[in-house]
């Protein structure tokens, strides 16, 4: 009888933890809404760029972030040495992965890089794949679009192209999709809607001739459109169309990863991250 109860316990407890394991479960999802969507939501460390890098996960983490995108010049911090650099010796990123995996956040994204030699491509995907990277933000030529394609495939690692403003090179999505005819599905687009909207650019049309194409964010709104000297503000309170925006994501069914960033009010913007992330969450 005694050890019938026991067994009885025994399996009321283990339904007991399933439901709470659950329970938690349910509440993280909740709390990014954004993967039940089947795409994460990070910030780029560039907006943190007055602090270090590991100072910048803290201030990451206060905004309900778990993934990052690293700009490769941002300063390290505490005992490590140096930059976020590809080129970094074996025991400082062994270091860095410890302290991420420690906190419990990732780096699923780094950029904008574009090394000029294969072999720098070489060193930049081993580098991905040891961190974890899933996108690479880059700008490469026209000219290093097919060994990098190969390389994709070899690492299973994407290469978004990143648009600065015109002049540049990929300012239009044109000249993006141009170049990425006929290659591996790996390589694609990274929307950096601010840029778009200093060319003069409807990000939500841009949006959708790279419908197929789209791989990666750099999701910003500024204050003007047209105006290279426009300013990030707090979104939904510009002139992006964050819930347009949204609605164009949804419809696409984007899976890849959305980068906040917010490049203004440089030494006090985590709140406004913080405050840009829920806004958007409450979009979805």
């Amino acid at each position: 009888m005694k050890q019938n109860l026991s067994l009885v316990c025994f399996f009321l407890l283990g339904l007991w933890t399933a439901g709470c394991q659950k329970k938690v479960s349910e509440t993280k999802v909740s709390e990014r809404p954004e993967e039940e969507l089947g795409f994460k939501l990070s910030v780029g460390s560039y907006s943190f760029k007055n602090f270090t890098f590991l100072e910048s996960l803290a201030k990451m983490d206060s905004c309900n972030l778990q993934y990052t995108e690293g700009f490769p010049g941002h300063v390290l911090g505490g005992d490590l040495p140096g930059k976020l650099d590809y080129r970094m010796d074996d025991e400082t990123r062994e270091k860095l992965l410890a302290i991420l995996n420690e906190k419990g956040l990732r780096m699923a994204a780094y950029g904008v890089i574009t090394p000029k030699t294969e072999t720098g491509w070489d060193s930049l995907f081993q580098f991905a794949a040891k961190m974890g990277v899933e996108t690479i933000s880059s700008e490469p030529s026209p000219e290093q679009i097919p060994y990098i394609a190969a390389m994709c495939d070899k690492y299973g690692i994407n290469v978004a192209i990143h648009n600065h403003p015109a002049p540049s090179r990929y300012w239009h999505p044109d000249s993006v999709l141009a170049v990425l005819e006929g290659q591996s599905s790996r390589i694609g687009a990274a929307a950096d809607v601010g840029h778009w909207m200093r060319s003069g650019l409807d990000p939500v049309e841009c949006l959708k001739k790279l419908e197929g194409r789209l791989l990666h964010f750099h999701l910003k709104d500024l204050n003007e459109i047209g105006v290279r000297e426009a300013h990030d503000v707090l979104w939904g309170q510009g002139a992006a169309n964050i819930p347009g925006i949204v609605e164009e994501i949804k419809r696409q069914r984007f899976s890849g990863i959305v980068s906040a960033e917010y490049e203004y009010n440089w030494d006090n913007n985590t709140q406004d991250i913080a405050q840009c992330v829920e806004f958007f969450r409450r979009e979805l």
